[in-house]
Formats: structure tokens, sequence, C-alpha cells
């Protein structure tokens, strides 16, 4: 999965999301290729954090078994959606709270240039 527009939504990776999802398998890049898809179709399916997270969403599902969480933003103005990060549950909410501050540098960076 690159940087692309899907039905006029722009798809964008943070750098911690590329390194995690070249990790996979193709199996797996595979199902969450589709799982990426089903949140462009409904970027609402995710749960909305709170506090330090509020910019991010966490959708979750299953893969091999075991439950795997897929961070994102998004933004309804220009229709982006910023995949941050994919992992298990174990210290991804930590993981996510350091990365924050560069997380929303490559939010507010990207949407300044796109408007």
């Amino acid at each position: 999965m690159c940087e692309e527009s899907v039905n006029d939504i722009e798809i964008r990776q943070t750098r911690a999301f590329k390194k995690a999802f070249n990790r996979l398998s193709e199996k797996q890049k595979d199902l969450v290729d589709d799982e990426i898809e089903i949140i462009i179709k409904n970027p609402d399916i995710g749960v909305r954090k709170k506090n330090d997270l509020s910019h991010m969403w966490v959708h979750k599902f299953k893969l091999n078994n075991s439950e795997v969480l897929l961070g994102y933003s998004r933004d309804n103005d220009i229709l982006v959606i910023t995949l941050m990060n994919i992992g298990p549950h174990e210290n991804f909410y930590r993981d996510a709270t350091k990365r924050r501050t560069a997380d929303l540098k490559v939010i507010k960076t990207k949407t300044i240039k796109q408007k």
C-alpha cells in the first residue's frame, strides 16, 4: 500500500506504519489492505481516542487469530486518511503516545500542503 488516492480520498502513511506493514507477510498485507478498504468506505468504523491520542481513531480486527489495532487519522475537510500504525494491543497506545508529536507534525504538514 502506498500513498494514493482512492475514490477521491487520499491515503497517507506515517513512517511507523510503513515499517510495521513491511514486516508483514504477503498474505497478512492483503488482509490489512482489505481492512484499509473497509476504513475508506466507512471512516467512522474506528473508535476515536481521547486526551493525548484524540487525533487518532483505532480500528480493531483479527489477523492470524490475534487482535490487531490499526491507528489512523482523518481530515474530512479534504478527505484524507493517514495510516499511523498497526500492531498488537500490547504497547500500542504507549508507543502511540510517544509518537504523538511526530504524528501530529505529519498530519498538520500534509494538510497544510494540500490546502
